[in-house]
């Protein structure tokens, strides 16, 4: 017997290998592989600690919530101070001409729910030439580049499902002009189903139930791959971390990186006020003297539905899943070598298909199997001073999750839309448009000509022949 299977013999984990004698060399060391990156104790103390204790680990709001403060943007509040954004945006530049900042991007998923065959992040999201939403971060990314002199790294965090195929797309597209060495793909981390009573599920006589092990998991993913060591030996303290289905994403933010630095932050978030009471976005508040995210789903109704005098929401301030980290709290908390220094896991009761010990495949028709996942808000309680500002809705947040309605692909590039008719109005060009601010035509504005209004306004101006904005106009 191998050390690997007497290891789950051990600890009651043996129907793992039921089937060992009847695979072939390559299954038996397939299984063995996958059953030695799992680590037990892991898998035990999740199991007392969220499935027989009947909670999650982060479940018990005990404490008195209050909203979470936030630093409001200039025009959208009286006591904004807009020379201190101005500052904000010197030091982010300046942090960003010396390379200190990289960007991360958390694209693990597939497009099934866009009714899409292939990795999310490769999705076309743009109005006219329907760009990829890795094409529209790389020249997000490319245009910081060139606008600061200093080449910004770009870390990807795949999953096993789409890893070949997301490397694939960008090598069939050249790294759309980024450089190959400062784009790094590495894999999320895998958690594997188990049963009421804590038995691990097989997927298949050679295969372990696995699933991703939440965006959370992205913190372990990168100290495991090497990345932090990677960004440490290239003076990277700063990591702008977003996730891949939002291109309207500010994914390097000289203002937002400013503001960290100023603050002297291991962990900033953006927010957005809600919409309404009942978005399904968390909520930013404050419990014991720390800051944490609420999921929708958890925030009684008495308080999302709370206002204050201005008749405004009192826990308004939504999270949208832009951040900035300190790299060395991202080392802390991914290497979970302190007591405390991980970050909690949350369950999910789903249905699991799996194989019995007896080779009998089952197809269960309720919730049968628990997953364990993290989620990367939960760094906030860990991190000193951390910040939170304020963003525009309209310029940095319209994801693509739905095929259609609400966050799909169409609601994304309307979205667009209305962002470059401001850009343009803002530059003195007369457009119209109904009074949603979409206009009756598509065009599109490359981030490699300009990716913010006053970026847009100098590029406007600086050329010798101006087109007139038309049906399938773009500008690059």
């Amino acid at each position: 017997m191998t050390d690997i299977r007497k290891y789950y013999e051990e600890r009651g984990q043996g129907h793992v290998f039921a089937h060992y004698h009847h695979l072939t060399d390559h299954q038996k060391k397939e299984l063995e592989g996958q059953a030695a990156q799992i680590d037990l104790d892991e898998i035990s103390a999740l199991v007392s600690t969220l499935i027989r204790a009947s909670g999650t680990a982060h479940s018990s709001l005990t404490g008195e919530l209050a909203p979470a403060d936030y630093i409001p943007m200039p025009g959208h509040c009286e006591t904004a101070d807009p020379g201190l954004w101005k500052e904000a945006t010197k030091r982010g530049e300046a942090a960003l001409r010396t390379g200190r900042v990289a960007a991360f991007t958390v694209a693990g998923g597939q497009g099934t729910r866009l009714g899409f065959d292939g990795p999310k992040g490769t999705y076309g999201v743009t109005p006219v030439l329907k760009k990829s939403l890795f094409q529209v971060f790389a020249e997000k990314i490319l245009a910081a580049t060139r606008i600061y002199g200093r080449p910004v790294p770009w870390y990807i965090m795949t999953s096993i499902l789409n890893h070949e195929d997301t490397v694939a797309f960008f090598e069939s597209n050249d790294f759309f002009g980024l450089s190959r060495d400062r784009v790094h793909f590495f894999t999320q981390g895998l958690m594997p189903a188990v049963d009421a009573d804590g038995k691990i599920l097989m997927a298949d006589r050679d295969q372990i139930a696995l699933s991703p092990d939440g965006h959370g998991g992205a913190l372990r993913a990168l100290v495991r791959s090497g990345s932090i060591r990677q960004m440490e030996a290239d003076g990277i303290d700063t990591i702008s971390y977003f996730q891949v289905d939002n291109p309207l994403v500010r994914c390097i933010d000289p203002t937002f990186i400013g503001f960290h630095l100023m603050n002297q932050s291991d962990l900033s978030s953006k927010m957005v006020p809600k919409a309404y009471p009942e978005e399904k976005v968390g909520v930013f508040c404050q419990q014991d003297g720390k800051a944490l995210v609420v999921e929708y789903s958890d925030l009684p109704e008495s308080l999302s539905t709370e206002r204050d005098e201005a008749g405004e929401l009192r826990f308004r301030s939504g999270s949208i899943a832009i951040h900035v980290f300190n790299r060395e709290l991202v080392s802390r908390l991914g290497s979970g070598n302190e007591e405390g220094a991980g970050l909690p896991f949350h369950l999910a009761h789903k249905k699991v298909p799996f194989i019995d010990e007896a080779g009998v495949r089952h197809e269960p028709g309720s919730p049968n199997g628990y997953k364990f996942e993290m989620f990367v808000f939960d760094a906030l309680p860990f991190a000193r001073n951390p910040v939170i500002i304020e963003t525009a809705r309209e310029d940095d947040f319209s994801p693509v999750k739905n095929a259609e309605g609400i966050d799909s692909a169409q609601t994304c590039r309307d979205d667009q839309l209305r962002q470059f008719v401001r850009w343009a109005r803002a530059a003195g060009i007369e457009i119209q448009s109904d009074e949603s601010g979409l206009p009756p035509f598509a065009f599109e504005i490359s981030p490699l000509f300009a990716d913010t209004a006053a970026r847009f306004r100098h590029a406007w101006d600086a050329l010798p022949h101006k087109p007139q904005l038309t049906e399938g106009l773009v500008l690059v």
